[in-house]
């Protein structure tokens, strides 16, 4: 019995879902046309990054591999390694959604087995009757927002205007989810934090997946920013995840970053935050040395989606892989014998596509470790085996929904 760490890099898709036509997203692939753009120098940017994307600890662990087989083709501009260390492949996504929780519950073992409740894209996005007893039950003055928009795109739209009348702005997207921003200061915490529990208790009939609370900071539009207060309220997984599981066995279940949020904090044994990358690379170091023999530690990379994914930012998208790579030594670094690391990705959110949202993409899946050798796992059929891989390694009980690769 050894430990093992799985790492989420949120977004990181590898295109090729034979169903992304149905999602208007066929030919959508993140890492291809980031590849693409860098390749071509559209990705150079002053201070930033230049060239083509360079990634060489996840090329050496078989991501372009992954890449070939889930869209048949290698990202432009990237050298193949001269040798291949780990087990590499693609999952397809088995859930109907394109959404945060569907994608990390079935990576722990549990596909989604129905479809998630939306908000219409024209007029109001909210029914009204559900804005009529928010607004009784909170004895706020209103909403202001109420559609479909882009984070930072409503905040400077509407931040003014929310500080001036205490409205908190109300906005969804084409995920199962609806997100409330607030000003830290002028509004509070303990009052967002409050409003979005009502929220959540509301919006349980109409089956919808997350509410999120957005606090921010600054005064004027170009100053707003978002903070790293971000709460997620979720509904819990369908049925019993690999965390669960592993938590009935008596294993500490290590969640950094958001991870204890998307899974209703079900199953986990200690919650660690950090905001941005940079953070929850320090914290998952550092964590790694409090893991036990039995362990899992699962850490959610969030700014490849919220910063740079959903923003089409193909530059910055590439830097943040690009400084994610370089954290993998300090990695492997802190392995004991036995232990098993694997990389992969809940959906896609291709920065060069149209619109905001995630793009319905294969994502890439490598396990590494000091005992693991060097094979292709293929294309796996549902990102469930992931976590059947876990189960496998750290020896308990199999789930029904996937199989182990090891």
């Amino acid at each position: 019995m050894a430990r093992a760490f799985l790492f989420v890099l949120d977004s990181f898709g590898v295109g090729g879902a034979p169903d992304a036509a149905l999602y208007g997203d066929d030919g959508a692939d993140t890492l291809g046309h980031i590849a693409e753009f860098c390749a071509a120098g559209a990705a150079d940017r002053s201070g930033l990054r230049q060239g083509p994307l360079n990634l060489p600890n996840m090329s050496a662990l078989g991501l372009l591999e992954a890449a070939r087989m889930a869209n048949g083709t290698y990202p432009a501009g990237m050298p193949l390694p001269q040798k291949l260390f780990g087990l590499y492949g693609t999952a397809t996504e088995k859930s109907r959604g394109k959404d945060t929780p569907s994608g990390h519950w079935e990576i722990a073992g549990v596909p989604v087995p129905f479809d998630w409740g939306y908000f219409p894209k024209e007029g109001d996005a909210f029914p009204a009757e559900l804005i009529d007893t928010m607004l009784a039950r909170t004895g706020l003055p209103g909403i202001l927002g109420n559609c479909h928009a882009s984070g930072t795109e409503i905040i400077d739209r509407l931040g003014e205007d929310h500080i001036r009348t205490g409205k908190p702005i109300c906005y969804t997207s084409s995920d199962s989810v609806f997100q409330v921003a607030a000003h830290e200061a002028y509004f509070g915490l303990r009052k967002l934090y409050g409003l979005c529990e009502i929220l959540r208790e509301l919006l349980d009939p109409l089956n919808i997946g997350r509410v999120i609370a957005r606090p921010f900071t600054g005064e004027m539009p170009g100053a707003f920013q978002r903070t790293g207060n971000r709460r997620d309220y979720s509904v819990p997984p369908p049925e019993p995840t690999l965390l669960d599981r592993l938590k009935s066995a008596g294993r500490g279940v290590h969640a950094v970053g958001k991870i204890g949020d998307i899974f209703a904090h079900q199953g986990t044994t200690r919650e660690l935050k950090g905001s941005g990358n940079a953070a929850l690379m320090a914290t998952t170091l550092a964590a790694m040395e409090d893991v036990a023999e039995g362990d899992l530690l699962f850490t959610n990379f969030v700014d490849f989606d919220m910063e740079y994914g959903h923003r089409r930012d193909v530059a910055g998208y590439a830097a943040a892989l690009e400084r994610f790579d370089m954290f993998l030594p300090d990695v492997y670094r802190r392995l004991a014998p036995g232990d098993l690391v694997i990389l992969t990705a809940d959906h896609g959110c291709d920065p060069t596509w149209r619109g905001t949202d995630h793009t319905r993409e294969r994502v890439p899946v490598m396990a590494f470790g000091p005992s693991i050798g060097s094979r292709t796992i293929g294309i796996r059929e549902t990102f469930a085996d992931i976590g059947e891989t876990i189960a496998a390694h750290l020896g308990i009980e199999p789930g029904r929904h996937g199989r182990s690769f090891l």
